[in-house]
């Protein structure tokens, strides 16, 4: 028979195979495109989010704590007898690579989803951000209206989140009639029951990349917990790249026939608008945020509350990891790739006549 480190030494082969590999596939997205994003992936995804969708908790985040768990044993064990086994490292190392590229990793490499969807060009000039703005501003203001009959009060979150989890598949039935590649079945979304420490690491959620199951902070502000839950939906589809998950999350809460949503979409897009907006023209900005509903602002002023609560020393290097991670990962901006979504909106509603409601 075939000794440890005999088997541990092939696992190591196999994982300078898997990065030459890796290295070599990602200079095709249409390969990927084609054979994995929209042939291998919806197949395994679906098949995770059928056998982990009906579970009421995170398997996902149970399998992490208990990870970490064995992690911390581990290095415990490596202090005792003062010698690290380098080939049981990698070859763990080697099987999580492996399983992270298969089922769904490969996504990151796939062709641009403004090429699938023609959109023209990313770019966009500080007057078309202006008048962008101005609309999103108008939009929002009204839904704010419509929902609190006052323009002083905050939008209050009526649903639950397994209600919300549940209407956000009526946003992408609805979306999926134009595009069809936005087809979502089986659903599997959750709070993540380790929601505080996302929170302190400055993230909302994010995609379990071994079981299928989009997670939710459960400690979101109220108000961005539909759009959330909207844009990891977007990362289950297998669209990876963070400004597409934004862009498919945000046309997701819109076209849902729930105004919560709605709202909460708008107001997503909103404050990227905004914050964009200040460092290209903080006039504009400063006279923008005049026009914007007392109501809107307390609920921007909530958030922010929310988030500057969590602050904490240790953010800055969780987000300086996760912006790496991205950039490996086929996202040279990193972090910023969230913004990204804004050249995106822009010249979609410039090429499609209003499919973003925005004009009355």
């Amino acid at each position: 028979m075939m000794n440890n480190t005999k088997k541990n030494k092939i696992v190591i082969g196999f994982l300078f195979f898997q990065w030459i590999f890796i290295q070599f596939i990602s200079n095709f997205p249409d390969f990927i495109e084609r054979y994995y994003s929209n042939g291998i992936y919806p197949i395994i995804s679906r098949f995770f989010r059928i056998i982990f969708g009906w579970i009421p908790f995170s398997i996902g985040d149970f399998l992490y704590i208990v990870t970490v768990y064995y992690i911390l044993l581990f290095i415990v064990k490596i202090i005792k007898e003062r010698r690290i086994n380098f080939t049981k490292i990698v070859s763990f190392f080697s099987i999580i690579y492996f399983c992270f590229h298969f089922f769904w990793g490969f996504n990151y490499f796939r062709k641009p989803l403004s090429k699938t969807l023609e959109i023209n060009k990313l770019e966009y000039a500080t007057e078309e951000l202006k008048t962008f703005t101005l609309q999103l501003i108008d939009k929002t203001n009204s839904l704010q209206f419509e929902l609190m009959k006052n323009d002083t009060i905050k939008v209050s979150n009526v649903l639950s989140k397994k209600e919300i989890y549940t209407t956000v598949t009526n946003g992408y039935a609805i979306l999926s009639n134009q595009y069809p590649q936005f087809k979502y079945k089986s659903p599997s979304i959750k709070h993540s029951f380790i929601s505080l420490p996302l929170s302190y690491m400055g993230f909302s959620g994010y995609l379990n990349p071994f079981t299928g199951e989009a997670q939710v902070n459960s400690l979101n502000p109220s108000i961005t917990y539909a759009v959330t839950s909207c844009h990891e939906v977007a990362h289950q589809l297998g669209y990876a790249a963070e400004n597409e998950a934004n862009f498919i999350g945000f046309l997701a809460a819109i076209n849902n026939e729930n105004r919560y949503f709605q709202y909460s979409g708008y107001y997503m897009a909103l404050r990227y608008a905004l914050n964009d907006l200040y460092l290209k023209d903080k006039n504009s900005y400063t006279n923008y945020l005049k026009k914007i509903n007392k109501g809107v602002l307390k609920n921007m002023q909530e958030s922010h509350d929310f988030w500057n609560s969590y602050e904490n020393p240790l953010e800055i290097y969780f987000k300086k990891i996760f912006n790496q991670f991205l950039k490996v990962n086929g996202q040279p901006k990193g972090i910023q790739s969230y913004n990204a979504m804004l050249g995106m909106l822009i010249n979609y509603q410039l090429q499609h006549q209003n499919q973003l409601k925005l004009l009355k």
